[in-house]
């Protein structure tokens, strides 16, 4: 019995080391798709080869077919035209790396689940959600190419639908990681029905800013008012939903001024449950999530106000939406304390 127990903590560190590498690995595969995007590289690849797209080219003569296929399509007919084969090198690297590293995260995810499943080191409840996260990663390679498809028939941009759903399935596939690494780690386990009401208002507000964030994105809305607090010269902007309820995906103004609000309310949530649970509560993991919480509030909050400030300079962008993704584990990380808190308390 004592034997079987080890060796079940020593599968539990191995299944958790191996989530930990893939989901840290995930989180650079958001930062690369956000400096793609923010580089305007993401259209530099006009085809998909899942296999064989691994090789790039690699002589002069492959440079020259690639880029010739790339001027077949809008963005270098409206935008780029004039561009050198050396300017396309540099865009085309970005998307590139992109997919090279979402096909290595793959093979990251897939060969160590096959052999811990071969050699039974997973648990039976376990492993439903790993194979869950396997379809959504497959399924995520199918998404990124159906939202390029969007920028390679009229306009020379991708659909701010297509981009957010992208964005939204990596940041669900990371989050998911990061409860299974929780839940492997700790004795009891909590599944994510005994998360509390408060633990979810936390999770979806994270999850939706995120998606806001994404609709930003695709329509460049942070570009259109690099002022803060006011939006312009007034808080509320001019044309605010001027354009009837669409404009809440797709009126850059409408955009803007909802994933403020949204970060505003989200501030104040995150600010008063920090507080309440340093304030009240004496159990150590609790406290340490909840300072996690506040600390990376304010990185975030702090990104945020400087990303418009400096009219979505790539660095401060990129990493405001890593910043999103690191409160949005911190959150993961109070509401597991809380969850962890009270199985130990009905124990």
């Amino acid at each position: 019995m004592a034997l079987a127990i080890v060796d079940a903590r020593l599968n539990a560190r191995w299944i958790a080391g191996w989530l930990t590498i893939c989901a840290v690995t995930v989180l650079g595969m958001i930062l690369l798709g956000g400096v793609t995007r923010l580089t305007e590289s993401g259209l530099s690849m006009v085809d998909w080869r899942p296999i064989m797209g691994i090789i790039p080219p690699l002589t002069e003569a492959q440079w020259v077919q690639t880029f010739a296929a790339y001027q077949q399509y809008p963005e270098y007919q409206k935008i780029n035209q004039g561009m050198d084969l050396a300017g396309f090198k540099q865009i085309f690297l970005f998307e590139y790396l992109h997919r090279v590293l979402g096909r290595l995260i793959g093979l990251m995810y897939f060969v160590p689940l096959v052999i811990f499943a071969m050699r039974r080191m997973i648990t039976p409840q376990l492993l439903p959600t790993l194979v869950l996260l396997l379809m959504l990663g497959a399924s995520q390679g199918l998404l990124g190419w159906y939202m390029v498809q969007s920028g390679l028939v009229d306009r020379p941009s991708v659909s701010q639908y297509r981009l957010t759903a992208h964005l939204g399935v990596a940041v669900a596939i990371y989050a998911l990681m990061m409860w299974l690494i929780l839940r492997v780690r700790s004795d009891r386990s909590p599944s994510v029905r005994e998360i509390r009401p408060i633990g979810w208002l936390l999770l979806l507000g994270v999850y939706t800013l995120i998606l806001s964030g994404g609709f930003m994105a695709g329509t460049d809305a942070g570009f259109a008012y690099p002022t803060w607090p006011l939006m312009g010269e007034t808080f509320v902007p001019k044309g605010y939903y001027a354009e009837g309820w669409l404009a809440t995906f797709e009126g850059v103004a409408t955009i803007h001024f909802n994933h403020r609000m949204l970060a505003y309310a989200l501030a104040i949530l995150v600010l008063v449950v920090s507080i309440r649970s340093l304030r009240h509560s004496d159990n150590p993991p609790v406290r340490r999530a909840a300072g996690c919480m506040l600390l990376a509030l304010t990185f975030q909050v702090s990104l945020g106000i400087g990303t418009v400030l400096t009219q979505v300079a790539i660095p401060m962008a990129a990493t405001h939406q890593v910043g999103a993704v690191l409160l949005l584990t911190a959150v993961l990380y109070w509401s597991h304390a809380q969850t962890d808190q009270k199985l130990v308390i009905s124990a």
